[in-house]
């Protein structure tokens, strides 16, 4: 039996080959993401573990908040003293590190990276374990000259004596580039500027006295976990934490790590979708090479082969396919992480392929998906290989399943179906964000399982009514077109299964990016009254230096300041809850359309006040005039009176839940060096719109990172924003369409093999290569719009029931993308052209006798 086996699969290795590309797909998916991020996290452990100090203490920060707020976390510089004096230091150093830099050159444009990364400006101390050494000029002297580091000089094309503007929180300053720093250790793709450790604070904190950090090293033979609790208590009770290298590294790597888990996951989902994909190709596959091997299968249960032997053989020849994929996506997933780490290094972060992390995790992963999955796929044709009689051998059989009753498909498809779609209602009727996304989760999957089992069942009604206009347009080459995709249903719906997922995919998530944008943009009609908005063009703060140019603007009426602050108020029900608060200027109704469900906007911005929106306020027992207390970053706390309830109807988000704002002198006051988030902007009497722009868009032209929008461009990007998510699942629909056509063709191309016989009748009574050749295409055509028609509706079904659940965060517009979906209708049918180009041309090659001789 194993060397029956073993010729089988040899001699079916040309049928197999497609089905082991999917496996090699989700194999290099899985692996390269495990080597990627194994990669990048041994060398950042690296270093960090190398650069940071043996102690370090930092400003605690009990309030971390997504949204920025300019403001610097700092210490008293004199702090070191106090720290040096610990038996066992060495020394201690204060700090200077700040990320609310802007650096650009002397025409305007930004030296920092477009990748996100921050541009860092700091006093140049090197110790052995800074990352950086000058290779080039001399240090910085004074409060005009600064460092740079070689990444972005050479990709800024600056060189030393260039001239360079540093826009900080205390305001704009120019230095002279007079050296060139390398780095020692891995580039994480920020630009670094050098500043005199005697002026860095001024320049950058408005202050000498002020430090970000302090960095201690320990005496000799003084461990820092020993140092640690020394210095501790000689800080007492103050605001500081205290850590070690170990810790400190640790710390640094756990903020890169969201980072790193977004390309993890989003790799990861790409091999979920391979998987799922490749398990129909995969089982379409083997349920037609034992469909084929009917007669063959029967010859060995008739030589006294049992069930148990039969169906060993095919799950062995599905071990094998494994196999063979898993250690072909192994390879290919090594390339693919080197693909990824040059593209890393493309965007400025300097990763090694030399380096390149395979952990003994990756391999293992590797054949555990690969072999599962086809083991897994196979196990339900195997046992039906198991099951043909020995009198097979003596009849020519027809394909396994044509005629089989879809009885317990029906059952099995209605019962989940129904499941699916109580969770499905139970999600677009719940009134909580939590458990709406729970069911919607329950329901999607509970749904395509049902429609996977009972698609069969839809084939013949769906398909008559898609190749109804067959036989009128293209005769008896239609009909028999069509009547070939209804001759097994079983077949022709797991073939079309497999572009179902990713098209069901596409639907959904297009629904649900329409429905946002839509929101949003009703949510900018109703709530914006700005004629402009001032802000960075990646949404962090800006100096004050911007704001008084702006004031200063020929042309410019009213500006309305927007300021935010991380915070956390207790509330009457004993929850205590971390958000961020945003502050206004009075004159907020000007440029915010702002509905109050109870007081008024005075009442909410007046001192020792704020506003709250109303459902948070009921949800918590919170009603106007209630007093809540409010901590502040550096443990500042302060109780506020609820001035004013906001029914607003927008989306929450973004780390701002409750809707809370406070008059803009309340955040100046308790959170100190703050900047503006957002400045609005309306035009004085006889000034229009596109007038101000352009004497806007003067003014902020020394500021390259901060740009004037009107509705329409702030529209646009949100838009841009959403985009990027919806890119993400159209490369993930790419994807499953890949597999997918590899379906189509591996069925097409098996399909002919199987009516080897009937093609040559065909061709013996007159039928021509060309006639052959469209019959083969339009079958796959209408294969294909199927899958669309059953992934559309049923993507359609979960847009709606994800735009509910967006619902419940305030985005309430239902918007269905119709030019995208007639798009993807058309585009399948275009797909299914391409798929059956292979098979069809070999069907049309036939040689008539040999096909009319074939067994």
């Amino acid at each position: 039996m194993l060397r029956a086996t073993l010729r089988s699969f040899l001699a079916h290795k040309g049928r197999l080959l497609l089905s082991a590309l999917a496996v090699v797909l989700s194999v290099a998916f899985v692996a390269g993401s495990l080597i990627f991020s194994d990669t990048v996290t041994r060398t950042f452990d690296r270093l960090f573990a190398s650069t940071s100090a043996d102690v370090t203490v930092e400003p605690r920060d009990d309030l971390d908040s997504s949204v920025p707020t300019g403001a610097v976390q700092t210490l008293p510089a004199a702090l070191a003293g106090r720290v040096a004096a610990v038996d066992g230091v060495a020394s201690a150093h204060p700090d200077v590190s700040v990320e609310n830099v802007t650096v650009v050159d002397s025409a305007n444009e930004s030296v920092g990276p477009v990748t996100g990364a921050p541009t860092v400006a700091t006093d140049w101390y090197v110790t052995d374990r800074s990352p950086v050494e000058l290779t080039s000029g001399h240090v910085p002297r004074g409060a005009g000259e600064a460092v740079l580091d070689a990444d972005t000089a050479g990709r800024k094309h600056v060189r030393t004596g260039d001239t360079l503007t540093v826009m900080a929180q205390p305001g704009s300053f120019r230095v002279e580039v007079v050296g060139i720093a390398t780095f020692r250790t891995t580039n994480p793709g920020a630009a670094l500027l050098f500043l005199d450790p005697e002026v860095a604070a001024a320049r950058l904190l408005g202050s000498a006295d002020r430090a970000t950090s302090i960095s201690v090293a320990t005496a000799r033979g003084v461990g820092d976990a020993e140092l640690k609790p020394r210095i501790a208590a000689a800080l007492g009770s103050g605001p500081y934490d205290v850590r070690t290298a170990d810790e400190q590294a640790k710390s640094a790597a756990e903020d890169l790590g969201g980072f790193l888990d977004v390309i993890k996951y989003v790799m990861l989902g790409f091999a979920g979708i391979a998987v799922l994909v490749g398990v129909f190709l995969i089982v379409n596959t083997f349920s037609m090479l034992i469909a084929q091997r009917t007669r063959e299968l029967g010859l060995l249960r008739a030589l006294g082969a049992d069930r148990r032997q039969v169906r060993r053989s095919v799950l062995t020849e599905a071990v094998l396919l494994g196999l063979v994929g898993s250690t072909l996506g192994l390879g290919a997933g090594i390339g693919l992480a080197a693909a990824l780490i040059r593209l890393m290094s493309a965007f400025g972060m300097n990763l090694s392929t030399a380096e390149m992390v395979i952990g003994w995790a990756t391999p293992v992963s590797a054949y555990v998906v690969g072999v599962g999955v086809t083991f897994v796929a196979a196990y339900l044709p195997a046992r039906r290989a198991a099951t043909v009689s020995p009198m097979a051998a003596l009849t020519d059989a027809d394909g396994a399943g044509v005629g089989r009753p879809l009885k317990a498909r029906a059952v099995v498809g209605a019962v989940v179906g129904t499941l699916g779609a109580a969770a499905l209602v139970g999600c677009a009727t719940a009134s909580g964000t939590a458990s709406a996304a729970s069911l919607l989760g329950l329901g999607v999957v509970l749904t395509l399982v049902a429609t996977v089992v009972a698609g069969p069942l839809l084939v013949r009604p769906v398909i008559r009514v898609l190749g109804g206009a067959f036989p009128a347009l293209f005769g008896p080459i239609g009909r028999m077109s069509q009547r070939n995709a209804l001759r097994n249903p079983r077949r022709t719906g797991a073939t079309a299964a497999a572009l179902m997922v990713g098209l069901a995919l596409v639907g959904g998530m297009s629904v649900a990016s329409a429905s946002m944008s839509d929101s949003f943009d009703r949510q900018i009609d109703e709530t914006l009254g700005a004629d402009f908005v001032i802000q960075n063009a990646n949404l962090t703060p800006f100096s004050q230096e911007v704001t008084d140019r702006v004031r200063a603007t020929d042309g410019v009426g009213l500006v309305v300041r927007q300021r935010f602050a991380p915070i956390a108020v207790r509330l009457p029900d004993g929850e205590r809850i971390r958000t961020t608060a945003a502050g206004y200027d009075g004159q907020v109704d000007e440029v915010a359309h702002v509905t109050y469900a109870r007081g008024s906007a005075a009442a909410a911005l007046a001192d020792g006040a704020l506003g709250m929106d109303v459902d948070f306020a009921e949800e918590h027992g919170v009603r106007v005039g209630s007093v809540v207390p409010v901590e502040f970053p550096g443990r500042r706390t302060a109780s506020f009176r609820v001035g004013a309830l906001t029914d607003q109807d927008t989306a929450e988000g973004f780390g701002m839940r409750g809707g809370l704002f406070f008059g803009i002198a309340t955040v100046e006051t308790y959170v100190p060096g703050g900047q503006d988030s957002a400045l609005y902007v309306n035009a004085a009497g006889g000034t229009d719109a596109d007038r101000l722009r352009t004497l806007l868009e003067r003014t902020l032209d020394p500021y390259p990172q901060v740009q004037a929008r009107d509705q329409a461009d702030y529209k646009d990007l949100v838009h841009d924003q959403i985009a990027v998510l919806l890119y993400l699942v159209y490369a993930l629909l790419g994807l499953a369409i890949v597999i997918a056509v590899l379906g189509v063709v591996n069925t097409l191309a098996l399909s002919v093999v199987e009516r080897t016989r009937e093609i040559g009748l065909l061709r013996a009574i007159g039928l021509s290569r060309r006639q052959l050749r469209r019959m083969v295409r339009l079958e796959s055509v209408v294969i294909a719009v199927f899958g669309a028609v059953l992934g559309l509706a049923l993507g359609l079904v979960w847009g709606v029931c994800a735009q509910r659940v967006l619902a419940l965060q305030g985005m309430k517009v239902l918007a269905i993308p119709w030019g995208t979906i007639v798009a993807v209708v058309v585009g399948s049918a275009v797909v299914g052209v391409v798929a059956a180009l292979l098979p069809a041309l070999r069907a049309s090659r036939m040689n008539v006798l040999a096909a009319i001789a074939h067994e």
